[in-house]
C-alpha cells in the first residue's frame, strides 16, 4: 500500500500556497489555471497583444499560471515517486477498464473531449475550478460556494450515468 500524507499536511501546504499567491511576494492575485490556455495559444500562434485586448489583459496572469502548472506537474511527480512511492504510468486507469473498456484510443478521445468541454465552461464562467474552489472558497465567496455545490452535484450525476454499475460486480 502506498504511503499517504495526513490530510492536515495537505491543508497546511494549501494554506501556505494560498497565502503566497495572494501576497505581494507571490503572484499578488488569486490562484487559477484556465487563463494559461489562451495565453499559451497566443504564444503558439504568435498573436500580437496590441491587436487582441484579452491577450494584453492576461499577459502577466498567463505567464505566472504557466510556471504554477509546471510546478504542479513536477511537484506531483516528485511526491508520487519519492514521498508516497505510488507512481505508476497507465494510459487506462483501473476504473476505466472496469466500467468502460480496454481501448487506449477510447480513453484518450473521452479525456480530450471532457477536457475541451471543461475549459470552455471554465472560460465561460470567468474562471476555473482551481480558481473557484481554492481561491474563492478560501475567501468564502458566495459564488464559489454555489459553484462548488453545482460541481459536486454534477459529479454525482455524471458518475452515475457514465459509470453505470448495474450488472457489474
Amino acid at each position: 500500500m502506498a504511503n499517504r500524507l495526513p490530510w492536515w499536511v495537505g491543508g497546511i501546504l494549501m494554506s501556505g500556497l494560498l497565502l503566497l499567491t495572494f501576497s505581494i511576494y507571490g503572484a499578488d492575485r488569486p490562484i487559477g489555471a484556465s487563463t494559461y490556455v489562451p495565453y499559451a495559444a497566443s504564444l503558439i500562434f504568435n498573436l500580437d497583444p496590441e491587436h487582441y485586448s484579452y491577450i494584453k489583459k492576461i499577459q502577466e496572469a498567463g505567464s505566472w499560471e504557466g510556471v504554477m502548472l509546471l510546478g504542479v506537474l513536477f511537484g506531483g511527480f516528485i511526491t508520487s515517486v519519492f514521498i508516497t512511492k505510488s507512481f505508476r504510468f497507465s494510459l487506462i486507469p483501473t476504473g476505466w477498464k472496469t466500467y468502460k473498456n480496454n481501448s487506449i484510443l477510447s480513453r484518450l478521445l473521452w479525456s480530450f473531449f471532457a477536457g475541451f468541454i471543461m475549459i470552455i465552461g471554465a472560460r465561460l464562467a470567468g474562471g476555473c475550478t482551481s480558481g473557484h474552489f481554492m481561491s474563492g472558497m478560501s475567501q468564502l465567496a458566495v459564488s464559489a460556494m454555489i459553484f462548488g455545490g453545482v460541481v459536486m452535484l454534477t459529479l454525482v450525476i455524471t458518475g452515475k450515468l457514465f459509470y453505470n454499475t448495474k450488472g457489474k460486480k
